[in-house]
């Protein structure tokens, strides 16, 4: 008899923007399956059993998790920020669509979590009040080119775009690639939120103008989110600036 599989996200880091939901569902389940830090954010209990994986390891994260929870285990698998976005159910789901049959039988529920674009957003403004997209520049799962096109495509569209996975030791040109694509495309003035760590202890957000955007202004725990030509900052007296994307874009914008 086949157990039960949860996905979930542990929020951006700070415990309380962890939902109820996921709270309840990792009280009840008995295996985790995660990357370590995040299974360190969850106060695991002494009969609850834990699987600390690498961060690239998530196909085989997700077949193991599969196997146990065909063994009959309550499993859930755990992710940062939302599992639906750049995380676990979709390693979980392709798992299952290239598995045995067996897979297919098992009780699967992903419960939504808050991504980090969401927190950035919240800590700055607005930026998301009007049609957006999230791009990870992660090349470890599709190729750079397919990037390139990609940020062309939706800067020409006029989307805000939010930037995953946007430096790493292994990737430290990307992130320097992608503005200077932009610039081309976008004001000068547009702006660039460098938001890391958002909502945690070690949280830094910045502003900048996209033509003195650096690379440097970010790392692996910062999401990068790039206004549209629309987007503008708010100045305030004594108060952090704000930044928003008006809900309303005149036809002749584009």
């Amino acid at each position: 008899m086949s157990g039960r599989l949860s996905i979930i996200g542990t929020g951006p880091g700070n415990p309380e923007q962890m939902t109820p939901e996921a709270l309840a569902v990792a009280a009840d389940a008995v295996e985790f399956f995660g990357y370590g830090p995040y299974l360190d954010r969850l106060s695991l209990r002494a009969d609850q059993i834990r699987h600390a994986s690498d961060n690239r390891e998530e196909l085989d994260r997700a077949k193991a998790a599969l196997e146990r929870a065909v063994a009959g285990a309550n499993v859930c698998v755990v992710s940062g920020g939302d599992p639906g976005v750049f995380a676990m159910a979709a390693a979980v789901c392709e798992a299952i669509d290239n598995g045995p049959d067996a897979w297919r039988g098992v009780d699967l529920v992903v419960v939504p979590g808050i991504t980090a674009m969401l927190a950035v957003a919240a800590r700055i403004g607005a930026p998301l009040g009007h049609d957006f997209c999230a791009i990870s520049l992660s090349d470890n799962l599709k190729p750079w080119t397919i990037i390139e096109n990609r940020l062309r495509s939706v800067a020409q569209a006029g989307l805000v775009i939010a930037l995953y996975n946007p430096i790493s030791k292994a990737r430290p040109w990307q992130l320097s690639k992608a503005f200077e694509i932009l610039r081309d495309l976008l004001p000068a003035a547009t702006p660039v939120i460098f938001g890391r760590a958002a909502g945690r202890p070690d949280e830094n957000i910045a502003i900048a103008r996209l033509a003195e955007a650096e690379a440097s202004y970010a790392d692996m725990a910062t999401c990068v989110i790039i206004g549209s030509a629309e987007t503008r900052v708010i100045a305030r007296n004594g108060k952090p600036d704000l930044v928003y994307t008006p809900r309303f874009i005149k036809e002749e914008a584009r």
